[in-house]
C-alpha cells in the first residue's frame, strides 16, 4: 500500500519549502476521515500528506488509489497493535519531516501524537470529532498528558470544544472549527414536487447511531397507513447492521427499509428524496445531516449535542427527543402530510446549510491555524 515518497520531500530546504502538514486518521468511512481528506491537497504555502490507519474490516487499496489519482499524497500504516501503528507513523514522519502533525479522531489522536513526539515533529494538533468519546481513565490521562505537548486542540463543534474543556483539556489551547462539506458535490437537487416521499438516513452502523429508533418509528407510521421507503445508506459493523435488519423483520417493515450499504453516489440519492433523518445518540457535528439539508431534504435529527448546532427546530429542520420512536413517528407523519410546510422548512434549511457549512470556510480556518501553529504562535480563537 505504501509508495516511495518523492525525494524532494527530504531534499528541500526547510527555510524555503512550503509548510508540511501531515494528517493522520482512521481509514474508515467516517466523518473524521472525510474532513482529513478535505484538508489535503495543494494550498499556497502548504504541502500535505494523508496517512490512513488501516481498518481490519476495510481493504483500503481502492480508496487509496482513488485519492492518489486526485493528486493526494497518501500512505497507510497498520492497525493490529498500537505500538506498531506508532512506530510505522514515526518512521514516515522521519522520512517526510512534517512541520505540523494533525491527528484526527479517537483513538487515532493518541497514537498519532505519540508518533509525532517520537519522531520529533515540531508541532502537534489534536482534532476531536465527537462529543462523547470512550475516555476511560487510562485514555483520558494519556490525552491530558499529550495536551500539554500539543499546540492546539480543535473541536468540530462548540459542543465538542466545551466537552474537551470539561474533561480537563487546557481551555486556552481548545478552539472550535465547524465542519464543512464540499457544496459542489451536493447540488440543490430536484424541485420539491418531483421528490420521492421517502426517508434517507446516511449513517454507518455503529453503537453511536440509532437506526433502531427510526425503524421503530417506521413501524408506527405503517400503523397509521403511511409506508414511505426508508433508505439506510452506510456501512459500519456487520453486527449492528444485523441487529437493525432483525428488528425490521420482527416489526414487519423489512420490505420498505432498504439496507443500501456504502452508496457511492450519495448526492444523487439525497437530491431525490424529501426527508433526511439522523437518529443518533450523540454527534460531534453531523455532516450527513448537513449534506442532506444542503441537497434540499428536510432535516430531522435527534435532539442531542452536535445536532442542535446544525438546525433550529421548526425553522430550518426538526429536532426530536432522543431515542423516542413515538415522537419521531409523529414528526415524520406531519412532515409527509404537510407538503407545503415541509417544503418551506426544507428550503430554509438548505439556505442555512449552504451558507454556514461550506468546506471552503472550514478549510481556510484550518489553513490559517496550521500556518499560525507552524510559526510557533500556538492556538487562537476561531
Amino acid at each position: 500500500m505504501s509508495q516511495a515518497l518523492p525525494n524532494s520531500f527530504s531534499d528541500s530546504s526547510a527555510a524555503t519549502r512550503p509548510l508540511r502538514v501531515l494528517h493522520f486518521v482512521s481509514g474508515g468511512f467516517s466523518g473524521a476521515t472525510q474532513v482529513a481528506i478535505d484538508l489535503c491537497g495543494e494550498y499556497p504555502g502548504q504541502e500535505t500528506l494523508l496517512v490512513l490507519r488501516r481498518r481490519a474490516s476495510i481493504d483500503p487499496t481502492e480508496r487509496v488509489a482513488a485519492l492518489r489519482a486526485k493528486g493526494l499524497q497518501v500512505e497507510v500504516v497498520p492497525r493490529w497493535a498500537h505500538i506498531v501503528t506508532i512506530l510505522a507513523l514515526a518512521r514516515l514522519c522521519r522520512q517526510w519531516q512534517p512541520d505540523v502533525l494533525v491527528a484526527h479522531g479517537f483513538s487515532e489522536h493518541l497514537w498519532g501524537r505519540y508518533a509525532g513526539l517520537l519522531a520529533g515533529v515540531p508541532q502537534l494538533i489534536h482534532v476531536e470529532h465527537n462529543v462523547r468519546e470512550r475516555y476511560r481513565l487510562g485514555r483520558l490521562r494519556q490525552s491530558l498528558w499529550l495536551a500539554q505537548r500539543t499546540a492546539c486542540i480543535v473541536g468540530v463543534s462548540q459542543a465538542v470544544r466545551d466537552e474537551l474543556v470539561r474533561l480537563g483539556h487546557p481551555a486556552e489551547r481548545c478552539v472550535a472549527i465547524l465542519n464543512g462539506i464540499d457544496l459542489s458535490r451536493f447540488p440543490t437537487g430536484l424541485p420539491w414536487a418531483q421528490r420521492e416521499d421517502a426517508i434517507v438516513m446516511p449513517a454507518r452502523f455503529a453503537q453511536q447511531k440509532d437506526h433502531a429508533t427510526l425503524i421503530r418509528a417506521t413501524a408506527l407510521l405503517a400503523q397509521q397507513g403511511l409506508r414511505p421507503t426508508v433508505y439506510l445508506a452506510g456501512e459500519g459493523k456487520a453486527s449492528w447492521r444485523g441487529k437493525a435488519q432483525a428488528l425490521a423483520r420482527a416489526l414487519g417493515v423489512d420490505a420498505q427499509v432498504r439496507f443500501l450499504g456504502h452508496v457511492a453516489d450519495l448526492p444523487a440519492l439525497l437530491a431525490r428524496v424529501k426527508l433526511c433523518v439522523l437518529s443518533t445518540h450523540y454527534e460531534g457535528l453531523c455532516l450527513a445531516l448537513i449534506e442532506g439539508m444542503a441537497s434540499g431534504c428536510c432535516g430531522i435529527g435527534s435532539d442531542v449535542e452536535g445536532v442542535r448546532e446544525v438546525l433550529t427546530h421548526g425553522e430550518t429542520g426538526f429536532l426530536v427527543p432522543h431515542a423516542d420512536a413515538q415522537a419521531l413517528a409523529q414528526t415524520l407523519y406531519a412532515a409527509l402530510r404537510d407538503n407545503e410546510g415541509t417544503a418551506r422548512i426544507a428550503a430554509a434549511g438548505q439556505a442555512h446549510a449552504r451558507a454556514t457549512f461550506d468546506r471552503q470556510r472550514m478549510r481556510q480556518q484550518y489553513l490559517d491555524l496550521f500556518m499560525r501553529v507552524g510559526k510557533g504562535q500556538g492556538a487562537v480563537a476561531v
